[in-house]
C-alpha cells in the first residue's frame, strides 16, 4: 500500500470547530497537534488565573477570566482554519 491510499480522510472541520468551541485546545488536538492544543489550552488556564487574580473582585466571571478567555477565542478559528485547510488538501487528492 502506498503513502496516498494509507492517508485517512481528515475529520470535518466542523467537527474540530464544535469541539474547539468546547474545551480549549480540543480541536487542535483532534487533527492531530496535540502540541498546539496542549499550548492553547494551557494559556488558556495561565491567563483566565492570572486576571482571576489582578481583576477587582465587583467584575463578573466572564472580566474577571477575559484574557483567558481571549486565548481560547484565538484558538477557535485557528483550529477551524488547520481543519478546513487538510479538508481540502484531502479532498483535491482525492476527487
Amino acid at each position: 500500500m502506498n503513502a496516498l491510499q494509507a492517508e485517512r480522510k481528515p475529520i470535518n472541520p466542523y467537527l474540530v470547530l464544535a469541539l474547539a468551541i468546547v474545551l480549549p485546545g480540543m480541536g487542535h488536538v483532534a487533527i492531530g497537534q496535540q502540541q498546539r492544543g496542549f499550548m492553547f489550552a494551557m494559556f488558556t488556564l495561565l491567563l483566565a488565573l492570572l486576571t482571576w487574580q489582578i481583576a477587582p473582585p465587583d467584575r463578573s466571571m466572564i472580566g474577571r477570566s477575559a484574557l483567558g478567555l481571549f486565548v481560547w477565542a484565538l484558538s477557535i478559528p485557528d483550529a477551524y482554519r488547520l481543519a478546513r485547510v487538510n479538508w481540502e488538501t484531502w479532498k483535491r487528492k482525492h476527487p
